[in-house]
């Protein structure tokens, strides 16, 4: 059977309600979904600053779930884009690409703070996925340099160690605006009726789908779908 990853994205403490509805529909499906952490959500929530989120953080990486950084802060404050930046992230975020403007050592240092604020809550991260999946080349070095095992875009996973590149389309959704949040639901079921055959494929999970109702109900609809054809796999399983 070939192979599904999930992933829950964003996960910092100002967006834990819906965290948690997300990984209860996961649970219920006998899934266990990667957490791609933020350790300083806009830079407004510091996660240690939470002890019931280090503590649920906690609890779900000892039930089996792969821990990625996601970001130091998840938006571009301070990054201001270019005419090239701008053309690349058209369409794919709303100023929350990150790593989207950042060179090596920018990548670099926001990487290894965040990877050090993880550990010191007693989490070893397996990975790095840059917010909205933008960033330079540099980056996904930076984090293999950094230690980590996997970094991400949306067009496929980057095995550090040892080095691979697996195609892996993407499937996610949007809950900003009817507009985006239709076309998304769309899409999936496009990925459904023509990428099926692909060997790996992701689910991405935002917080932010569940803004609209039409994202809501398509993420339970895709679960039960893709479940139905695939099974779950493991960043670690790779061949890591």
């Amino acid at each position: 059977m070939r192979e599904l990853l999930i992933t829950i994205h964003d996960v910092a403490p100002a967006l834990m309600p819906r965290v948690e509805t997300i990984w209860r529909l996961c649970e219920s499906r006998g899934v266990v979904p990667g957490l791609l952490v933020v350790p300083d959500w806009h830079g407004e929530t510091a996660m240690e600053s939470d002890p019931n989120f280090v503590d649920w953080l906690r609890a779900r990486a000892a039930e089996g779930a792969e821990v990625f950084l996601h970001g130091e802060r998840h938006d571009e404050v301070g990054s201001p884009r270019t005419f090239g930046d701008e053309l690349r992230a058209f369409g794919k975020t709303n100023n929350e690409g990150e790593f989207l403007t950042l060179d090596y050592a920018a990548a670099r240092g926001r990487i290894d703070r965040g990877v050090s604020r993880l550990r010191a809550i007693g989490l070893e991260p397996i990975g790095f996925v840059p917010p909205a999946w933008l960033a330079k080349p540099d980056t996904h070095r930076a984090a293999r340099d950094a230690g980590l095992r996997v970094s991400e875009d949306d067009g496929a996973v980057y095995v550090h160690t040892p080095a691979k590149i697996i195609s892996s389309p993407v499937i996610r959704w949007s809950g900003r605006g009817t507009v985006r949040a239709y076309g998304s639901v769309f899409f999936e079921r496009w990925r459904w009726w023509f990428q099926r055959g692909e060997q790996v494929m992701r689910l991405a999970l935002h917080p932010g789908d569940l803004a609209h109702p039409a994202t809501a109900a398509s993420i339970e609809t895709a679960l039960d779908a893709w479940l139905s054809v695939r099974a779950q796999t493991f960043y670690r399983a790779l061949g890591i």
